[in-house]
């Protein structure tokens, strides 16, 4: 797909850009592509496969390891926390719905979130990926006519991963500027 294309190319030139350095820039890049991939697989799957989400997740943790050392035990509560959150919160709503309300792959994306930005900022993207699923689901409700019922499936790791990506680039900026 051509806007896919588009957009991977984007995310390499802003991490190249923002990041002169190779191993921040690549580390930059690498987490926007798959974080890309990771939307679009939900977007038209519902799904967040292993097979992505656990290597960026040790890759966060890696390049926290190289580039912040000092943050490395916050990025690893915040691997920790963003996926018991997440896991805690389906696991209450299965209790009182009996099915799950959110994927165990938005747990492991909301733990490789705290991998690469610690855990401050997951309120932040939770909040925002929500904003961005509400407002997807009112576009789909008005320009393709589709109804919202409480069953209704939305791709909340599709909507989570865009606020990873510009969490990530926020914390890293105001790092590079010495905020």
């Amino acid at each position: 797909m051509l806007a896919i294309e588009l957009v991977s190319a984007l995310l390499g030139a802003v991490s190249a850009w923002l990041y002169p350095s190779p191993w921040p820039a690549s580390a930059a890049a690498l987490l926007g592509w798959g974080l890309l991939a990771l939307a679009w697989i939900d977007a038209k799957y519902f799904f967040l496969p292993d097979v992505i989400t656990v290597p960026l997740l040790l890759l966060g943790l890696a390049a926290t390891w190289q580039l912040e050392p000092a943050d490395f035990t916050g990025h690893l509560i915040g691997a920790l926390s963003g996926y018991l959150v997440i896991a805690g919160v389906n696991s209450l709503y299965k209790s009182v719905r009996h099915r799950d309300g959110i994927g165990h792959g938005d747990a492991k994306l909301m733990a490789l979130a705290g991998a690469w930005v610690g855990w401050q900022p997951l309120p932040w993207i939770v909040l925002s990926g929500a904003i961005l699923g509400i407002a997807s689901a009112i576009t789909a409700r008005f320009l393709r006519h589709q109804d919202l019922t409480p069953t209704t499936r939305l791709a909340f790791g599709a909507c989570l991963a865009p606020a990873v990506f510009a969490a990530y680039l926020l914390k890293s900026s105001a790092l590079a500027i010495g905020l």
